[in-house]
């Protein structure tokens, strides 16, 4: 047998029932989050961003969590890179939470749009001055010759600009709106516990799904 399918792990930290998690599912996220926080999970903030191209082929990548309150989950990119190319076809994408020493999952799908052009240069201009260049200097997702055309497009902008360039207009911000958030917490014996919610309307539907 392949040594990979001999690796098993019995979960055993924690449960989650529906007669106790809160009706808004926003909230029961802040709880996780900040209980990740806590335990000193290795870039809580970071998700897997998944996208689909106009025949449906879909892609996935790591990207951070830089807000989530009621209006949803908000995340920064390029939008010349293959995210937001694909993100302007179709937006509905889909999130994942994965904190291992929690032993829990959170999944997440919605429409997602692009921020306010106030709201991405306020968090542009929060960065540090070598992430904002770097935000001119790479022309994400698009063939390049090599590592020195980015190191001297770097030179060539920070002279440009020095320590304040302004936000490009390809550079910008994205939430997410939820119209649907798993909670998954390991169980023994893989009888895991997911709990699901499905927005109807302004409110949310509470039900258990099968491990």
């Amino acid at each position: 047998m392949d040594p990979i399918a001999q690796l098993r792990k019995n979960y055993t930290f924690g449960q989650l029932l529906e007669t106790e998690v809160p009706a808004n599912p926003l909230a029961l996220f802040q709880i996780w989050f900040d209980q990740a926080t806590k335990a000193e999970c290795p870039e809580p903030n970071s998700m897997t961003l998944a996208t689909a191209d106009q025949a449906g082929n879909p892609s996935a990548r790591i990207v951070l969590l830089k807000g989530a309150d009621q209006s949803g989950f908000t995340f920064f990119t390029n939008y010349d890179s293959q995210k937001g190319r694909e993100l302007a076809i179709r937006p509905q994408s889909a999130l994942l939470f994965h904190w291992h020493e929690l032993e829990r999952q959170i999944r997440i799908k919605g429409s997602t749009e692009k921020i306010t052009a106030a709201e991405s240069d306020d968090y542009y201009h929060s960065r540090p001055p070598a992430s904002r260049i770097g935000a001119w200097a790479s022309p994400q997702s698009t063939a390049i010759p090599n590592r020195e055309f980015l190191e001297q497009a770097e030179k060539d902008f920070a002279a440009k600009y020095g320590n304040e360039p302004p936000r490009p207009e390809h550079w910008g911000g994205y939430r997410l709106r939820p119209t649907e958030i798993e909670f998954w917490q390991g169980r023994p014996s893989r009888l895991h516990d997911r709990i699901h919610y499905q927005l109807e309307g302004n409110d949310w539907r509470i039900t258990r799904l099968a491990p």
